[in-house]
């Protein structure tokens, strides 16, 4: 019989997808049970008194967790996020509820052994409940007490190679899509950049020294499968710098609806029947640029014009490939609503060869110039998108030494006149009004 009374709980699993407090009760179970004889380490009954003071906080229409105090690990400022309950009389088992986050490997790839070994210490220094993975990217363990931590992390380093991610005020654990371990797509190699800054910026990583907090997100083509664009400070999107390669005898079999050219990979065939491709409807009127047409049995684009939004290449991929001069975009500034409102990046990069061969020199010494700048002029929990929307973009092109591009534009001025400041007209104001008058006297 369960421990607490649980009626607004019950309500979330009379839906038609999985429920979490599904998770929750049957880890409680299991606990209960305790079939393995594991010595827990964490109070046995933390499954259930979470089930409770959840049903407690739906009822109270507020949170029961507090903020007790910083905790972690010696010689870590993140890592580790400190969770306390309100009501430790009434729900002894969760009266510290510690979470861990761990640092996924690059594309997230794990072995079997791994996963198993990682369980087996959470089951047994933890509540066992885990979350695969947070919205970084971290592998997330949630609930321990105080006392297991130091336990937890030297198991965590010394018995599975592992490291803690991060918290806090600090670099967060980059995250990266699969690249060109598994996706033809790929433009640049996710998994080595993200390993390599992971390891290059180790102490930005684990002991927090920013004025709030930062993350890197690798996306391997302007798919952005991990969305980097919109939820990372420094997002880094394969592109191509040629024209997309076409394979015109493919393209006309999937006009010729040729059932070895299914569009869009067979997804066609999926919850719905799209009826018969037709590369008009579905290609060329719905190019964002309207670069594309199709005539005489060949398809033309209009490179110059291309925004690279992927469309095509998705709908044709055995006609159409993204370019062979290949590299990433990197924008900056990125951001959930927190002090003020969701930004998306800006594009500050359009385009940067990713070269493995001199430790992705270039990228580094551009972050190096960011963070200087940041670390100075950011107020206390001022995203760099916060200050870039307070200084200006061309602020930023100032500390990073990059030099004003048609693609840094989002749309043509609306004031008609341009300010110029002495130094950056050759020869000063003054030689500048002289030859104006010379002229309007010509």
């Amino acid at each position: 019989m369960a421990k607490h009374e649980t009626p607004l709980l019950d309500q979330l699993e009379s839906g038609p997808w999985p429920s979490f407090v599904s998770d929750l009760k049957q880890q409680a179970e299991v606990r209960a049970k305790n079939e393995a004889g594991i010595e827990f380490q964490m109070p046995q009954d933390c499954c259930e008194d979470l089930l409770g003071v959840l049903e407690l906080s739906y009822k109270h229409g507020r949170t029961h967790w507090k903020h007790g105090g910083i905790v972690g690990v010696f010689g870590y400022g993140g890592g580790v996020i400190g969770r306390y309950c309100d009501q430790p009389e009434m729900f002894p088992g969760v009266e510290a509820f510690h979470t861990l986050r761990v640092n996924q490997p690059a594309g997230k790839y794990y072995t079997t052994k791994y996963l198993r070994d990682i369980m087996e210490l959470w089951n047994r220094r933890g509540s066992g409940l885990t979350n695969m993975h947070g919205a970084t990217g971290d592998i997330v363990l949630l609930g321990t007490t105080t006392p297991q931590l130091e336990e937890i992390f030297f198991e965590l380093t010394h018995r599975l190679n592992q490291d803690l991610g991060g918290s806090g005020s600090n670099l967060r654990t980059p995250a990266d899509c699969l690249g060109q371990s598994r996706c033809e797509f790929a433009c640049y190699d996710t998994q080595d950049l993200c390993h390599f800054l992971t390891n290059e910026y180790q102490d930005e990583l684990h002991r927090p020294a920013f004025p709030y907090k930062f993350k890197f997100k690798f996306d391997g083509c302007p798919n952005c499968c991990v969305a980097s664009i919109a939820r990372s400070d420094m997002s880094f999107i394969g592109t191509w710098k040629d024209d997309i390669r076409i394979d015109q005898d493919a393209v006309n079999k999937y006009v010729e609806n040729d059932p070895a050219y299914p569009p869009e990979g067979g997804a066609h065939k999926g919850s719905r029947d799209w009826g018969e491709f037709d590369i008009e409807k579905e290609v060329i009127d719905l190019c964002p640029t309207h670069c594309m047409k199709f005539e005489n049995k060949k398809l033309y684009i209009d490179d110059a014009n291309c925004t690279r939004c992927m469309h095509c290449i998705n709908v044709m991929p055995r006609a159409l490939k993204p370019g062979k001069e290949t590299g990433c975009s990197i924008l900056i500034g990125a951001k959930a609503p927190i002090l003020d409102g969701a930004q998306m990046g800006s594009l500050l990069v359009p385009f940067m060869p990713v070269n493995a061969e001199n430790d992705y020199e270039e990228i580094t010494d551009l972050i190096d110039k960011i963070w200087d700048w940041w670390m100075e002029e950011a107020k206390n929990r001022e995203r760099v998108g916060e200050l870039l929307k307070r200084q200006g973009f061309q602020k930023l092109l100032e500390v990073t030494e990059l030099k004003a591009l048609p693609q840094h534009v989002q749309y043509p001025r609306e004031n008609p006149y341009v300010f110029w400041r002495e130094d950056e007209v050759p020869g000063g104001f003054t030689r500048d009004i002289k030859e104006f008058r010379k002229f309007h006297q010509r």
